[in-house]
């Protein structure tokens, strides 16, 4: 019975996999030893099928002859090497810095020939660059030079540290990687160099830095400036720009960069101008802030920055960059925007085909096939395209290319094959927007939550609904016009419409409280005094009023149109934005009130509360307008709406002030000296609540600690 039963839980197992193995792809079932992921624009992590599969590793046996036994060979293995390049023949050259030479290998991996450059031999290089022509420019790290050697592999000449009175003295000279252009210039990163690439002629003369990364400036070093006296300032450690640690060049010529030490801007491509061509991280790109470059798929505690070590760019301009820090390789089209990522459990003991333990360089050959040295393990794993990966790059090619109807049947096939992968979703949207049907593209978009498509496909839709409707629209209007205008005259002139409103607030004085609220919108000295003296407010009217502008703020939180508000996307916490909301109300009135009774304030503890709640009606009078009419607007009206948008949030706060200023009594001065003394309360209010409260957990896990102690013993 029970091997029965064993038997059975075994079958049981085993089914979901034999299940997977029957329905899924032979590509897609095929096992890799690492994570692939998306990250839209609002940071969601999304799985995808492999975009590359590991292919093998080349450069583990390399056999050279033996100087002591003549005829034979002898293993000669890479060691500590640091640079990998593949040149037009799809052949392999290899900085190999611990042996102080180049391996040259052939498209299959096999040795062509050791380079040492017997002449002026090699110490510790650390990158290289090959040329059309087949010329080879060496980064000798050590020798502090760059070496030229021709297609033969002789000495051409020496790229020594160039005179020129534009490099200070205290330059330091130590080239690691390079490239070079179509004109024979240079870009030579050096160690450590925050200046930017080092750019040489022909001739090896210094022409300038290149490309070089702009230094942070936080809020903190702007106040040292306003405050710091000079000498104080000269005391300060310098702050340097992170340095570029690799570069790469593509086929048109621009030059891609790969920088540390950077929170922001890590892979720049720049023109011949210098000028970056990603400012703009592609299509979930707000225009607010930098692009961020280098992914992780969790949440780094540590908060560390990613360190970008090496990179390289495809026939179809993809960028491929490796974090050296995180063992993450990260891909990205020429846009900027993110097609894949992958990593995996490096800490295992044993060395696994598609593990890398330690990434120092990445490049591709002319089939988009990449190629990682690993600097641990001194060899080079290849990683071919996966069905899914060519699928992607084929339709990204063609969009990237301007060809969005060509690109709509590969994206739709990457999308079957994978629902939540977001760029097939965008690609599928611009395919429909580039022929014309724009209901479909604005669903798409909307589905991506790509803000500027649909921005433009709305547009198109609004723009066709009024073509459609112009006349029934004008029509409306006329007929409106005409019948509520002449009412409006006649209620007014005979009296009818005041004493309909004086009637209503004698039968039921709630509705002269709550139109009270519309009166200090109009006179809110006169209006908030009344509150006080004139007994025009009450505990319900505040209430109602309170509980209209709470519902109104969650309803703006959760409805504003997602093109000005991101975070509907990701589902707002209604229960959360109600307390966030009554947090702070709760906190200004009581905090408000305790400055005032010490400041030789007049109100009482009721009046602010009412004022309080009576200020926040502009939240119910143009906040939930303002949320229908978002969903009509466009980015282009991006202006109008955060006009609407801050100037509610600017109107209560004024509302507030003049509040305090007639229920308290004070002046001018008097009012803005006590608003910001309970501004200032409301926050440290806060940091003690949030202490209490992270202490009360702690005292609370610690007795249970000891609970556990004491009832395990």
């Amino acid at each position: 019975m029970r091997s029965f039963l064993r038997g059975r839980l075994r079958l049981t197992l085993l089914l979901p996999s034999l299940i997977a193995a029957l329905l899924l792809p032979k590509e897609a079932a095929a096992y890799t030893p690492y994570n692939t992921n998306y990250k839209d624009g609002y940071e969601q992590l999304v799985w995808t099928q492999p975009a590359y599969n590991p292919a093998g590793a080349i450069g583990r046996e390399l056999y050279v002859p033996d100087p002591n036994k003549p005829g034979q060979l002898m293993l000669s293995p890479l060691k500590q090497p640091q640079d990998l390049f593949i040149d037009e023949r799809d052949q392999f050259y290899i900085a190999d810095t611990g042996n102080n030479r180049i391996v040259h290998l052939d498209e299959q991996g096999n040795l062509v020939r050791i380079l040492n450059v017997k002449e002026s031999p090699l110490n510790k290089p650390q990158g290289l660059f090959v040329d059309g022509e087949g010329q080879i420019y060496i980064a000798d790290t050590g020798n502090k030079r760059v070496v030229l050697l021709g297609k033969d592999g002789r000495l051409l000449r020496e790229y020594k540290r160039p005179d020129s009175k534009f490099l200070p003295a205290s330059f330091k000279y130590d080239p690691v990687k390079l490239v070079v252009d179509k004109r024979g210039f240079l870009y030579i990163v050096v160690l450590g160099g925050y200046q930017g690439l080092v750019q040489l002629d022909p001739e090896g003369e210094f022409q300038g830095f290149f490309g070089a990364n702009a230094t942070s400036f936080s809020v903190l070093d702007m106040f040292k400036r306003l405050i710091y006296s000079r000498e104080m300032y000269q005391k300060e450690i310098s702050k340097l720009p992170g340095s570029i640690a690799s570069v790469a060049i593509d086929k048109e010529g621009l030059i891609y960069t790969a920088s540390t030490e950077l929170e922001a801007q890590q892979i720049k491509k720049l023109n011949i101008a210098g000028l970056d061509q990603l400012t703009s991280k592609g299509d979930f790109s707000t225009g607010n802030e930098k692009p961020k470059f280098g992914e992780i798929a969790f949440r780094d505690f540590n908060n560390r920055i990613p360190v970008l070590s090496d990179l390289t760019v495809d026939g179809d301009g993809n960028i491929t960059a490796i974090d050296s820090k995180r063992k993450v390789v990260n891909q990205y089209d020429s846009s900027g925007n993110l097609l894949f990522f992958w990593w995996g459990d490096d800490s295992e003991v044993t060395t696994r085909l598609g593990l890398v333990k330690t990434p120092t360089a990445i490049a591709n050959n002319s089939r988009n096939e990449l190629f990682i040295l690993d600097g641990e393990n001194n060899l080079v794993q290849s990683f071919r395209l996966s069905e899914f990966g060519a699928l992607v790059h084929q339709a990204n090619h063609l969009t990237q290319a301007g060809q969005y109807e060509e690109s709509e049947a590969p994206w739709a096939e990457a999308h079957r094959l994978n629902a939540y992968y977001t760029p097939a979703i965008a690609g599928m949207a611009k395919a429909a927007y580039k022929r014309g049907d724009y209901p479909r593209a604005q669903e798409l978009f909307l589905k991506a939550g790509h803000a500027q498509g649909y921005s433009d496909a709305f547009w198109q839709n609004r723009l066709i609904w009024f073509q459609q409707n112009f006349g029934t629209l004008a029509n409306a209007v006329l007929l409106a016009t005409a019948v509520l205008v002449p009412a409006g005259r006649w209620s007014r002139r005979s009296g009818w419409r005041t004493r309909l409103q004086a009637s209503a607030r004698i039968r039921n004085p709630l509705a002269g409280q709550l139109a009270q609220a519309l009166h200090i919108l109009r006179h809110p000295i006169d209006g908030f005094a009344a509150l006080r003296y004139e007994h025009k407010a009450s505990w319900l009217s505040s209430f109602i009023l309170l509980l209209l502008a709470l519902v109104s703020y969650c309803v703006m939180r959760a409805g504003i149109s997602f093109i000005f508000n991101p975070e509907v996307i990701l589902d707002v916490n209604l229960l959360a934005a109600a307390v966030q909301f009554l947090a702070v109300w709760i906190g200004w009135v009581v905090a408000n009130y305790l400055i005032s009774s010490i400041y030789r304030g007049e109100g009482r503890f009721r009046d602010v509360v009412y004022g309080s709640s009576y200020a926040a009606f502009p939240l119910v009078l143009i906040g939930l307008p303002l949320t229908l009419l978002s969903n009509a607007m466009t980015l282009n009206e991006t202006s109008i709406f955060h006009f609407l948008y801050y100037g509610l949030f600017v109107w209560i706060a004024l509302l507030l002030f003049w509040q305090v200023q007639s229920m308290q009594n004070y002046t001018v001065g008097e009012t803005a000296v006590n608003v910001a003394l309970s501004v200032f309360t409301m926050t440290v209010c806060g940091v003690l609540v949030f202490i209490t409260v992270g202490l009360t957990k702690e005292l609370a896990d610690f007795f249970y600690s000891v609970y556990q102690e004491v009832s395990v013993r």
